[in-house]
């Protein structure tokens, strides 16, 4: 009943109807967002794409400006001097074999993972562990690289990963409610940048078709799609 009673008193003077401006839409968040820990702003954006086709799978990677006030814990898989690198870059386990072997074994201790590409071979043993995860390192978002300290430092810095679900819904988290409604609004717009560049060449019609902005706790608040834009 309290967590009723919480939820409806968060909703009002929201019009369930009514599109936003981008600006108000995260004010009215912010204003929303009274738990006790800081509440993670998402965005979650409706494509006009069937992601069961192939041509129309969005997906990608974006540095929020802002970062996303969140730490990652970074795993990279790597050998030599690859490894050495990405230790210097701040990665928070690094390995090869023995990481394999640790992750077959249950113990994933990161949220991002990254791998040169001459240790695929090896990671892709772990596709039934990490893909489910979201964890599998791919070179279309940047996380199959030679170029270990960008991917390490992008992650540790704010870069973000976005995929398209099933029902051509695209969510992120952009923030925390800590943040400013200027930081959150420029973070919804490079993120939303990103996913307009990924647009696929099987996409007809309108591409952003619905959008709405919510902190982890608090009610959806809809916004005028064109506003997220630019």
């Amino acid at each position: 009943m309290a967590i009723g009673k919480r939820l409806k008193k968060a909703r009002e003077g929201i019009d369930r109807e009514k599109l936003y401006p981008l600006a108000e839409a995260i004010k009215m968040v912010r204003e929303r967002a009274k738990s006790k820990f800081d509440e993670t702003i998402e965005v979650a954006i409706n494509l006009g794409v069937d992601p069961r086709h192939a041509d129309q799978m969005v997906r990608g990677v974006v540095t929020l400006p802002n970062g996303t006030g969140r730490t990652l814990r970074v795993g990279v898989f790597a050998r030599g001097a690859k490894a050495d690198e990405a230790k210097a870059a701040g990665a928070d386990v690094v390995g090869a074999e023995d990481l394999v072997e640790k992750v077959q074994n249950g113990t994933i201790d990161f949220d991002r993972c990254i791998a040169t590409p001459d240790m695929m071979p090896l990671v892709g043993r772990l596709g039934k562990v990490l893909g489910p995860r979201g964890l599998m390192p791919n070179p279309k978002i940047g996380t199959v690289t030679m170029d270990v300290t960008g991917a390490v430092k992008g992650a540790k810095g704010g870069s973000v990963e976005f995929r398209v679900e099933k029902a051509g819904i695209l969510q992120a988290g952009v923030g925390k409610a800590s943040f400013t409604e200027e930081k959150l609004v420029e973070n919804i717009k490079a993120l939303a940048d990103a996913v307009s560049k990924a647009k696929p060449a099987g996409s007809k019609g309108t591409y952003i078709q619905r959008v709405a902005v919510s902190s982890t706790m608090g009610p959806g608040v809809k916004v005028e799609p064109g506003t997220i834009l630019g």
